[in-house]
């Protein structure tokens, strides 16, 4: 059985940093390229960040977080990370975990406000 947990959310005020996480079970975690997306109140989801698998660990961002955000995964404790510093009121969102867009968890909040 495949599972995403996220984990890290919470509420922070405008300028600070979360670091969310994410541990896989149920599958070969090192071919998959996972991302982060989030999903603001009324919006679509979007792709925030992604690392490729398969041993090459290329990251790639949104524009809209580009320089704030760091995407890392640790191939050996099946976990992949999302450093989130600078943040905006703007960046409140539920995100989620996945693994080559094809398994999900279940999605953690992030809250940016004073």
């Amino acid at each position: 059985q495949v599972q995403l947990v996220e984990s890290g959310g919470g509420l922070v005020q405008p300028g600070g940093s979360l670091r969310l996480s994410c541990a896989a079970s149920g599958i070969m975690f090192r071919i998959y390229n996972m991302a982060w997306y989030r999903q603001a109140p009324g919006a679509q989801r979007e792709l925030v960040a992604l690392i490729s698998g398969g041993g090459g660990g290329s990251a790639s961002y949104a524009d809209s977080v580009k320089g704030r955000f760091t995407i890392s995964r640790d191939n050996a404790k099946n976990t992949v990370t999302l450093q989130m510093n600078s943040l905006k009121p703007e960046d409140t969102a539920v995100y989620y975990c996945a693994a080559a867009s094809k398994f999900w968890g279940q999605g953690t909040q992030v809250t940016v406000s004073a």
